[in-house]
């Protein structure tokens, strides 16, 4: 539909790349303390919070919306089911037990091993849920993502009686909100790591496509279906983890954004992963700003806004698929009768 009312794929491109370009200079002088331009560069205090708080603060909800997006679309697309995400599938609650396991038995050692448990651990989940998928005879497409919300509830089950056994309740619970309230320069830099991931997935693109459609096909094209499967679910695992991590937990994301651009753009990976990244950089950065601006001069954690926000798109796609789906089954009956 977008297509073909703006003359081409391209096109689309540009304005959501527009858009994301004024949001950005527009979010630069949105918070506590006004900045403007006039001042910025004769007040050394303001232009301290520009280049240490703001700026950071950016560019690390850029990293998570194109970052939680592109994963989101990864492991649709190789599981061939719209409902399936790092929210979903998981992959968030894996990565905040590698945390908490980092927190227990390495308490001293801090990030870079809480990183290195959350990556592993993630990437285990993930694996674990789509190996369990992948052999229910039912494919049933909303059965798929409340089995992984279960077993997402399960492992954050175990996260939680780990926090309450070792009294890190506190601790842990920074990474069970996202907010981006506590980003500045020095802390924040490793979810810059999602830039190469979302490069890496550009260039697998058509090697996803090809998965998605079952290791048969992928066996006709020559293609290796367990390395590309492993491959991609780790990008999608260690991104979420990347941004866990730093930023805390912000589900659905990766679950709304390329339900949205798959629409209008198709299920082609390299076709929509550009738009998807896009949209899902702009889509963060409009909820960022709603959670700075509705109680200003305070701000509430963006996990509210995106929760509220994709609780609701989830429950509409949920009641859309159902009702399509009883469409479809009484249509076959009349068809056999």
């Amino acid at each position: 539909m977008i297509k073909s009312i703006t003359g081409g794929g391209r096109l689309t491109t540009l304005i959501l790349l527009l858009l994301l370009i004024v949001l950005s200079v527009a979010s630069l002088f949105i918070g506590a303390i006004d900045i403007d331009v006039g001042s910025l560069l004769k007040d050394g205090m303001e232009l301290n919070i520009f280049l240490l708080g703001r700026i950071p603060r950016l560019l690390a909800i850029l990293c998570t919306g194109v970052g939680m997006s592109v994963a989101g679309l990864i492991m649709q697309q190789l599981c061939q089911n719209k409902f399936v995400s790092p929210t979903t599938g998981a992959t968030i609650q894996s990565a905040q037990l590698g945390i908490a396991l980092a927190m227990v038995m390495f308490p001293a050692m801090g990030l870079p091993m809480r990183t290195v448990f959350a990556f592993v651990m993630a990437i285990a989940g993930t694996l674990l849920f789509v190996f369990f998928v992948q052999r229910i005879k039912v494919k049933d497409t909303v059965l798929v993502p409340l089995v992984g919300i279960m077993f997402g509830n399960i492992i954050g089950g175990v996260t939680n009686f780990i926090s309450w056994q070792a009294e890190i309740n506190q601790q842990l619970s920074t990474y069970f909100s996202g907010s981006f309230a506590l980003i500045i320069k020095g802390n924040y830099e490793l979810v810059f790591l999602v830039a190469p991931l979302v490069v890496l997935a550009f260039i697998y693109a058509n090697h996803f496509n090809i998965v998605g459609m079952g290791q048969e096909f992928s066996k006709n094209l020559g293609v290796n279906y367990n390395f590309v499967l492993i491959l991609g679910l780790s990008i999608a695992a260690v991104i979420t983890a990347s941004v866990i991590v730093i930023v805390g937990q912000i589900s659905y994301i990766g679950l709304i954004v390329p339900n949205i651009v798959t629409l209008f753009k198709g299920d082609k990976i390299r076709g929509t992963l550009i738009d998807t990244a896009l949209f899902g950089a702009l889509f963060v950065l409009l909820c960022d700003i709603v959670s700075r601006v509705v109680i200003a001069p305070y701000e509430i954690p963006i996990e509210l806004v995106v929760g509220i926000v994709g609780s609701i798109v989830f429950i509409v796609m949920l009641m859309y698929k159902l009702r399509h789906g009883k469409k479809a089954i009484r249509l076959g009956r009349k068809k056999v009768a």
